[in-house]
């Protein structure tokens, strides 16, 4: 089964359980984020990532400029409440 595919089987799953109140909040955020033009800034595929600094799990700042010094650099983001 391709992504796109399961994403859909998840996202009827989803709909068909959730409660409508969850489900019109999402729908909400979902139009929000779409007219917040906040994708056509997002950077994309290919693009240049700006230089940073971080924090890491041992409140050490950390730059992107060093991790580049030991090799290639993989960024994921992760969503979530900590």
């Amino acid at each position: 089964m391709k992504l796109q595919e399961k994403m859909d089987t998840y996202k009827e799953q989803m709909q068909a359980q959730a409660p409508k109140e969850a489900l019109d909040i999402m729908q909400s955020a979902t139009k929000e984020l779409g007219a917040s033009r906040m994708l056509e800034d997002a950077i994309k595929i290919g693009d240049k990532a700006p230089g940073f600094s971080l924090e890491n799990t041992s409140n050490t700042l950390v730059t992107m400029d060093s991790l580049l010094s030991q090799g290639p650099l993989v960024l994921a983001f992760f969503r979530g409440k900590w």
